[in-house]
């Protein structure tokens, strides 16, 4: 992904807020994740909380051609290897740990369904979820839990993270790709998903009140 789709002009000129850029690099560079930009605002004068995008977007032209690059994930910004020049310090090896099919294509199914609730993920699957895969992507720090449905039982919500963003370099969800090209990957079940639940099972959330199968047996059933 181009640094360019991500970088937006701006019209204020650059002078009267060399401290402020500098304020926020320095902040952005301590920074381990993407920083909202109303976190970064706390680190101006109030007189200029309200320029924070602004600021963001000349810093952002500062290091256009640099080895780094200041990009925005959902709203949140971070300094990142330049896209052109991350091949160049790729070195690939040997993972010994990878995530299951069953955890990619619930994570799958959380990013292009979210807000989703476990019983909506397994009907898409057609396969019980263990309480382990979803501790797997929550660890990775792909998912969270979202808001309870308004509705009998009060099921938790999936939702995906900006690290999730980061990770695949997306700028939103918007830029995920299609849904066709995931059904044709294997990735995402071709009947239509949250709209077939039965109505006994909408308003089920094992998660919370039930114990889990064992993932391994889950998965297990799933290839038999």
């Amino acid at each position: 992904m181009s640094g360019d789709a991500n970088r937006i002009e701006t019209e204020k000129p650059i002078d009267g807020y060399a401290e402020e850029l500098r304020v926020l690099e320095a902040v952005l560079f301590a920074a381990k994740e993407p920083v909202p930009v109303k976190t970064l605002a706390e680190h101006l004068p109030p007189e200029k909380q309200e320029d924070a995008g602004d600021i963001l977007k000349m810093l952002q032209l500062r290091y256009e051609g640099h080895g780094i690059a200041l990009v925005c994930r959902d709203g949140a910004w971070a300094f990142r290897t330049a896209p052109d020049i991350a091949g160049k310090l790729r070195i690939e090896r040997e993972v010994p740990k990878k995530l299951s099919r069953a955890a990619m294509e619930t994570l799958a199914i959380i990013a292009y369904h979210q807000p989703v609730t476990r019983a909506e993920i397994e009907n898409i699957r057609g396969v019980s979820t263990g309480r382990g895969t979803l501790d797997i992507l929550m660890e990775i720090g792909w998912v969270k839990p979202g808001r309870r449905r308004q509705v009998p039982g009060r099921p938790l919500t999936w939702l995906t993270t900006s690290q999730f963003l980061d990770h695949f370099d997306l700028a939103g969800l918007d830029e995920l790709p299609g849904v066709e090209e995931m059904k044709e990957a294997g990735l995402l079940d071709s009947r239509a998903a949250i709209d077939t639940l039965p109505q006994s099972d909408m308003f089920a959330d094992r998660d919370e009140d039930e114990e889990d199968d064992n993932p391994v047996d889950a998965e297990e059933e799933e290839n038999a």
